[in-house]
């Protein structure tokens, strides 16, 4: 094994970044829910990549830097794209690990580029050398060069930069961000994504959630791919059925089972809360149903999204609930709660505002006898907010 600063010295332009054996071995014992060997491994030298990265990036550069989509949503996404983004400050980065020796070339796939919320400022090329414990930062271009001096490759729906058009020194885009420097790091030209139906997003995830299929992405049009990748509660959904999970965001399910892996990742838990005012009367303290809680941090404050039963599950009324986190803290004048449907359509009274200072923000809604699927908005965003489908 050659020393990372014997690499260093064949490109010093490049940067050169340490993993360590132990590394290797935990992350690939969490990288093993990917319904193939291939997405698998995929998901493992991204998972490398990002948890080497990411810790270099905060420590020199950008203390704030997170990862996008949150980290407990990337699974999804490695489960049918390789790459992950990175946010810092007012810029976004995506980097495109991959094992190969040949650095002739960079290849994005479409969704990085052409998927709205998935757009990044800068694609980084990264080598993954297991062999001698390292990745290697090697090139790096911009969205708008991606855009007008890449090729696209229809194959497998990517973009593509030869080698010497990257910037190969990192140092590059340090010194432009430290320096607000107003470079035209992103191209207007869109490719518009399509508008799916409820029902035609059903079938959608029924067909390509088959892990028989190798590369669901090359499936279908890509404007009608990219509209599912995107809308992370479809996209979520889409990852599990592929490690053959059935069960659905499902309220009724979590108050009467538990709350389920998937959503605990993203941050859902639920509590049991006593009657107001039971313990203070003399009365004898009962127990309401389960509510469903999730923990938001939104403008630098810490949040709480309830969810629970207004009466009994039965009534089929539900109450969604946001309340500071601190007790006796009020919800800021401005902020907005808002429902919508699965495939993220208004209707009417679903939104409520604090015009003032208050102690709670509320919406009830009630529903039908068959399930239906609600989505919750909040403004300002939450941070490392996706939309979510929660079903009842």
């Amino acid at each position: 094994m050659v020393s990372l600063d014997a690499l260093a010295l064949k490109n010093s332009t490049h940067l050169w970044l340490e993993i360590s054996e132990t590394e290797q071995k935990k992350i690939w014992q969490q990288s093993q829910a990917f319904s193939s060997d291939s997405r698998r491994w995929s998901a493992y030298l991204n998972r490398l990549s990002l948890n080497t990265f990411l810790p270099w990036l905060q420590a020199e550069h950008n203390p704030d830097a997170t990862a996008f989509p949150r980290l407990a949503a990337l699974p999804s996404v490695w489960e049918v794209v390789n790459g992950f983004g990175i946010s810092f400050g007012t810029k976004r980065m995506v980097l495109i690990p991959t094992e190969a020796v040949d650095l002739s070339e960079l290849r994005v796939p479409q969704e990085w580029v052409d998927i709205p919320s998935w757009t990044a400022d800068y694609y980084l090329a990264v080598q993954v050398n297991l062999e001698e414990g390292c990745i290697r930062i090697w090139g790096y271009t911009t969205h708008a060069l991606l855009k007008s001096m890449g090729t696209y490759d229809a194959s497998d729906r990517a973009y593509c930069v030869d080698g010497e058009n990257l910037i190969a020194n990192l140092g590059i885009l340090w010194i432009a961000s430290q320096l607000c420097v107003e470079e035209p790091t992103r191209s207007e030209e869109t490719v518009p994504l399509q508008e799916l139906a409820i029902a035609q997003a059903q079938n959608l995830l029924q067909r390509l959630g088959n892990p028989a299929l190798i590369l669901p992405r090359l499936a279908v049009p890509f404007p009608t791919w990219g509209a599912l990748l995107e809308h992370g509660g479809w996209r979520e959904h889409l990852y599990e059925q592929r490690q053959g999970q059935q069960q659905k965001w499902s309220i009724t399910q979590w108050l009467q089972a538990g709350v389920s892996d998937f959503a605990q990742a993203f941050g859902w838990h639920s509590v049991e809360l006593e009657s107001n005012f039971a313990g203070a009367r003399g009365l004898e303290s009962t127990t309401e149903l389960p509510t469903l809680v999730r923990t938001l941090t939104i403008a630098g404050q810490e949040y709480e999204l309830r969810v629970k039963a207004k009466n009994s599950i039965t009534d089929r009324v539900w109450r969604f609930e946001l309340q500071n986190a601190m007790r006796g803290e009020m919800i800021a004048q401005g902020i907005k709660l808002r429902l919508l449907t699965e495939n993220l359509q208004p209707f009417y009274g679903n939104q409520v505002q604090a015009n003032t200072p208050v102690n709670k923000l509320y919406l009830e809604v009630a529903l039908g006898d068959t399930e239906e699927g609600l989505v919750w908005e909040i403004e300002p965003t939450p941070e490392d907010f996706e939309h979510e489908i929660l079903f009842f």
